[in-house]
């Protein structure tokens, strides 16, 4: 096979218009040697390079990413380099996660005098890249697009049923959406696809803010399954190139189409502490999910600690004396994928993550996030990717463990409520699982708030979709509701309620919140339990 050549190599350049370009215009006119892998793309300012930016060059198959900003106290808006900084920083630690390498990621800074350091950056980072080899990521298939799309929105109006639609209202009536004051009607919608009105930019934009929480299904008298129209019709769309907004610029869907590279040689549980015992012949494994991706991204602003969840689920596996098999090269559910309308990614990762388990010989995987439960349990065999082994939740394993006798429970020193996860409650019907687990600890008071179990409000995002005014007015109003209970800690279930709620907690229109702490259900159990 013949070795790789430097112009075989790829490498962005995302380099601020001012001081940075000066030097590079300097290196161009005076027809330096530029390393031929390096293709520049000029930018207004390094601190608006996000993570997602980063990334996303390496989503497309880039080797290595260099952003080259102005010298610290020099940038034009101020606080650009601070910027550049901490999200190079993130990146870089999000890379090494993926087992990529956080060097295929470098920050330079540099004034418009300084023509001589900038080449001999750009130099030295292209022979850095050349040394670390081609990335192993395969860059995404380009969907297809939909033919007869009159057509094949008329199979999922039939697949769903929705033709049973009596117009009531309910779901309408139900909608947290809607009752934050957003124009959006899952009843409207249902009647304006099978009216073939799906082009109407209120029908496009409804299709892509419906939360898929599952309130309408569970008030419907005929059992239309909304959220799983609506999850089939965002296919048609995407693969029209009609997608809706994502949050935090795409990158959790980005990051998820990464994970579907076969070769990439993820480290996703480098972190886990020395105490917890883990075997790799175990019949039973455990799935975390991507927590510790969201620790990464979300770590600065919010200051989340979900990788906890995943400690103290195995920490409480520990107990029993059931040491679970890893997935040392764990990659996403895919549900975000699913759920966002791009189904190829997502049967992509099913498969790998399918084959990965069969290869493991597991005959039981236990799961805590109630997004990967559903995922793993019920719409892979669905798309056609049958496990081959049972799936259980945490809680189930818990709830059946103490079950056996001889457990007893530490008192739980505040007063707490609790926040059901859409996946769990109404998607799973596992509503009643969590509540019988927390009576057995001996809360000083255990308030349940107006809106509880199957009727619970949503935290207000799902897949990163979209997040507006209204679905900050549904956390603000699911906050308030916090507060009436009395309880000092918000006990959930789900790692994704715990960020958006932490973040609606950070909205400086949201007052008196910012001292409440927010706990996963499993953290209480680790701290509490003990035997009698």
């Amino acid at each position: 096979m013949a070795s790789l050549q430097p112009d075989d190599f790829r490498i962005i350049l995302y380099l601020c218009n001012w001081g940075p370009h000066t030097a590079f215009h300097t290196l161009q006119d005076s027809c330096a040697a530029l390393p031929p892998s390096v293709k520049m793309i000029r930018i207004p300012c390094s601190g608006r390079i996000s993570k997602a930016l980063l990334f996303k060059p390496f989503e497309m198959g880039a080797d290595g990413v260099a952003l080259v900003g102005c010298d610290e106290g020099t940038c034009r808006y101020g606080v650009g380099v601070a910027s550049a900084q901490e999200n190079v920083a993130d990146t870089r630690e999000i890379l090494e996660l993926l087992g990529l390498g956080r060097d295929r990621l470098r920050l330079f800074l540099s004034s418009g005098e300084n023509h001589q350091g900038l080449s001999e950056f750009l130099s030295g980072f292209a022979a850095s890249i050349e040394t670390l080899g081609k990335s192993p990521v395969v860059k995404p298939a380009k969907k297809a697009p939909t033919e007869n799309m009159s057509e094949k929105l008329a199979e999922i109006v039939n697949a769903h049923d929705v033709y049973a639609c009596q117009d009531c209202g309910k779901c309408t009536s139900a909608c947290s959406l809607t009752l934050a004051g957003k124009p959006f009607s899952p009843r409207a919608m249902a009647s304006a696809i099978i009216a073939g009105n799906v082009n109407d930019p209120a029908v496009t934009a409804g299709v892509w803010s419906c939360l898929t929480c599952g309130l309408c299904y569970d008030r419907c008298p005929s059992a239309v399954n909304f959220p799983e129209f609506i999850r089939d019709v965002r296919q048609v769309l995407s693969s029209r190139d009609i997608p809706g907004f994502e949050s935090h610029d795409g990158f959790f869907r980005s990051l998820s189409r990464t994970m579907t590279s076969p070769g990439l040689p993820i480290r996703h549980w480098d972190w886990l502490p020395e105490s917890i015992r883990t075997d790799p012949q175990s019949k039973v494994a455990f799935f975390g999910g991507c927590a510790p991706y969201f620790d990464v991204f979300f770590g600065r602003k919010l200051s989340v600690d979900t990788r906890k969840i995943l400690a103290d689920s195995l920490r409480l596996l520990n107990f029993f004396d059931i040491h679970p098999a890893l997935l040392q090269a764990e990659r996403c559910c895919g549900h975000d994928l699913l759920w966002s309308g791009d189904r190829e990614n997502f049967l992509a990762l099913a498969r790998l993550n399918a084959a990965a388990l069969a290869k493991m010989g597991v005959e039981e995987l236990v799961v805590s996030c109630p997004e990967g439960y559903r995922t793993l349990s019920r719409d892979y065999p669905a798309q056609g990717v049958p496990l081959p082994c049972k799936v259980t939740h945490i809680l189930d394993k818990v709830d059946a463990e103490i079950s056996k006798g001889n457990v007893k429970f530490k008192t739980f020193g505040k007063p707490v409520t609790f926040q059901d996860p859409c996946r769990l409650s109404r998607h799973m019907g596992l509503s009643e699982l969590p509540r019988r687990l927390m009576a057995r600890i001996p809360f000083p008071k255990f308030t349940e708030m107006a809106d509880r179990g199957a009727g619970a409000i949503c935290c207000g995002n799902c897949a990163w979709i979209g997040c507006d005014a209204f679905s900050k007015a549904l956390q603000r109003k699911r906050l308030s509701q916090v507060r009436d209970s009395g309880a000092q800690v918000l006990v959930t279930a789900c790692p994704k309620c715990r960020i958006h709620l932490s973040c609606a907690m950070d909205d400086p229109f949201e007052s008196n919140a910012g001292s409440l702490p927010i706990m996963d259900i499993v953290s209480v159990l680790a701290e509490t339990i003990s035997w009698k």
